[in-house]
């Protein structure tokens, strides 16, 4: 049995099942993501979702579903399931036999003496995705029928039947070619086998997606089936359906699908399940290289970025991916701001702490190949552009105080990790000193004066130590205040004051750093990662549910977030050494049971603050994975 499997007891229960979430993605940025029944319960489900550049920035549903019906004597046995209006149909999930990950997802199906297997697979470089069907047992002929469901939308909307869908259809080698609209690209359906496609086009009404009802968003759609696609297929034969933007070559087809699967990393215990999602959160698109933040709805972020790609890289021993990504998210640099939210042409400035958060990327990667010299010849006019604007002061008020602290924010606008927004504006303002931006600025100025011994830098990083000391330090309480504005002092017990414990430079001595982690590990830390406010505080939300305005006002209210949880394992590794290894490794072990939940084989977004500390968000993040490889890379360097 592989690491990651479900039989049939847990398939047929649609209350196990729907709550367990496929994704696999590309170099391109494509992706392909159901449950693990196929049954779709989000608009971000779909079989081949796909940037449409010419449209927008955005992913875009192509291929939602199919539904194959296996035919022996005159009977269909259809494998399909949606979810419509008070039932589920055809409920083909009671034929699957067990799922099995290992290492792409792979389905068996049982009808009566038919026994079917179905692989699915992405084309590493281009938009197609690739279902490899092998009858494993028959005792009579066999056919099949294969049903497209065609959405032709953004991820982020509906469809809706309409008259201005273009129905028609051309033919191609072994299969067919259908564009609804004109502006988007065409998609092609073919098979490696000769077969018959049955035209008969036909909206399927309200189909409905179970998680975006609960999230409070519309959550029923019309979906265009063109027709069918009929095929024999004998004891032992496999049979390869290929969906994609350009044409395929029918005869290449099961070469292609066994070349996919040669290119993957094993998916045979929870390391090399972290590592296999690692990969998937890097796009190759349009001459840049960026990471996507997370999935499925999520772009690239550079905040996000900076973070993960030591994790999703280095640690994996890739650097020249690392360089790539750095190398276009230098050319974003606008002055001294990075885009915060990116995607595609459109993007957002607001981030006090993305340019300081590329020092450290940059640290990283010296610390583990050793290559300060690559950081100097091409990165050191960034650093010094990033130091000189926030000094002479740049966009959202982001400038140096007089005692060498950072000062930041806008009505109206969030700049910190701590961004959600609703219509009263953002729940955590954090305007004015934020505990974090002044560890990262004291980091970057240590480390800027490291490559070139200015002396004016390495009087700024005094400068701001002694006000960091002076101002945020709670002797009384053992901690660092979360925010400074003026007087005012937050001392509401956040992860932000981690940071001042992990970075490579930092401003507090062993003991204070031993008082600050204490209290991160009694007030925050979960077996999920940190929370992001004490459960003490009266402003704790621990459960993470309900609407868009209900869910942002949870989001750094108490939510449990993963990625924090690598900084307070590093400076709790410096802090104590090899005492603290079975402390730290019961923390990396209490994640080993989740590549079976939520996100199958990777890390979720965030978590509930209250046990269980259930999975939420996005299904696979960046930063989640990233950190957690990282980690494990600090334990074994211990």
């Amino acid at each position: 049995m592989s690491f990651i499997h479900f039989d049939k007891t847990q398939l047929i229960n649609l209350n196990y099942s729907l709550d367990r979430e496929i994704i696999r993605t590309n170099r391109s940025g494509t992706y392909t993501s159901t449950t693990i029944i196929g049954c779709n319960t989000r608009k971000y489900h779909g079989l081949l979702v796909v940037p449409q550049p010419q449209l927008d920035a955005q992913n875009h549903v192509m291929l939602s579903t199919v539904h194959e019906t296996v035919i022996q004597h005159g009977a269909s046995f259809n494998l399909g399931i949606n979810k419509y209006p008070g039932n589920y149909s055809p409920r083909g999930h009671k034929y699957l036999k067990d799922f099995d990950s290992e290492p792409i997802p792979r389905l068996t199906y049982r009808v009566g003496g038919v026994l079917l297997q179905k692989e699915i697979i992405l084309d590493t470089n281009r938009d197609r995705v690739m279902i490899k069907y092998t009858l494993l047992d028959a005792h009579s002929p066999t056919k099949i029928r294969i049903a497209p469901f065609l959405a032709f939308r953004s991820f982020h909307s509906l469809s809706k039947a309409n008259d201005n869908v273009n129905k028609e259809y051309e033919v191609v080698p072994n299969g067919a070619k259908f564009q609804l609209y004109d502006v988007y690209d065409p998609l092609y359906l073919q098979l490696s086998k000769k077969n018959e496609f049955v035209s008969k086009p036909d909206w399927y009404h309200n189909v409905e997606y179970i998680q975006e009802r609960e999230r409070g968003y519309e959550y029923q759609e019309d979906l265009l089936v063109p027709g069918y696609f009929e095929f024999s297929i004998k004891k032992g034969e496999s049979v390869i359906f290929s969906a994609g933007l350009t044409e395929a070559d029918p005869k290449t087809r099961q070469r292609a699908f066994e070349k996919e699967i040669a290119r993957r990393t094993p998916r045979n215990n929870f390391e090399n399940c972290l590592k296999n999602s690692a990969t998937q959160f890097i796009r190759e698109r349009d001459g840049g290289t960026r990471i996507i933040a997370g999935y499925p709805w999520f772009g690239w972020w550079g905040r996000d970025t900076f973070v993960a790609a030591p994790g999703l890289t280095l640690v994996n021993g890739d650097k020249e991916t690392f360089l790539k990504i750095m190398d276009t998210m230098s050319n974003d640099l606008k002055g001294a701001i990075f885009p915060n939210v990116g995607s595609g042409v459109m993007t957002n400035m607001n981030s006090i702490d993305a340019p300081l958060w590329y020092f450290w990327s940059l640290q990283q990667y010296i610390i583990y190949t050793g290559d300060t010299k690559t950081v100097k010849d091409k990165y050191l006019s960034k650093m010094k552009g990033i130091i000189d604007g926030y000094r002479e002061g740049t966009d959202f008020n982001i400038h140096v105080l007089d005692n060498g602290l950072v000062w930041g924010g806008q009505e109206g606008i969030a700049l910190t990790w701590m961004d959600a927004v609703t219509p009263d504006g953002p729940v955590t303002p954090r305007m004015g000193c934020p505990v974090e931006i002044q560890a990262l600025w004291y980091n970057a100025l240590c480390f800027y004066h490291e490559l070139t011994g200015d002396a004016e830098i390495e009087a700024l990083a005094a400068q701001a130590k002694e006000s960091f000391l002076a101002e945020f330090w709670s002797e009384k309480e053992g901690l660092l205040a979360d925010l400074i504005n003026g007087t005012e002092k937050d001392w509401t017990v956040r992860p932000n004051m981690v940071f001042a414990t992990s970075l490579p430079y930092i401003m507090l001595d062993e003991g204070q750093c031993d008082q600050v982690l204490e209290v991160v590990k009694s007030k925050l830390l979960t077996t999920r990662g940190l929370r992001s406010l004490s459960p003490d505080d009266h402003g704790y939300k621990g459960y993470y549910f309900g609407d868009q305005i209900s869910r942002d006002q949870a989001y750094h209210n108490g939510t449990v977030w993963v990625w924090p949880l690598g900084h307070f394992v590093e400076a709790y590794l410096k802090l104590h050494g090899k005492s603290s290894l079975n402390f730290i490794q019961k923390i990396l072990a209490g994640f080993d049971g989740i590549m079976t939940q939520y996100g199958i084989g990777t890390i979720a977004e965030i978590y509930d603050g209250d046990p269980p500390h259930r999975p939420k968000g996005s299904i696979s993040q960046a930063w989640s994975v990233a950190e957690l490889l990282r980690m494990m890379d600090l334990v074994k360097k211990v």
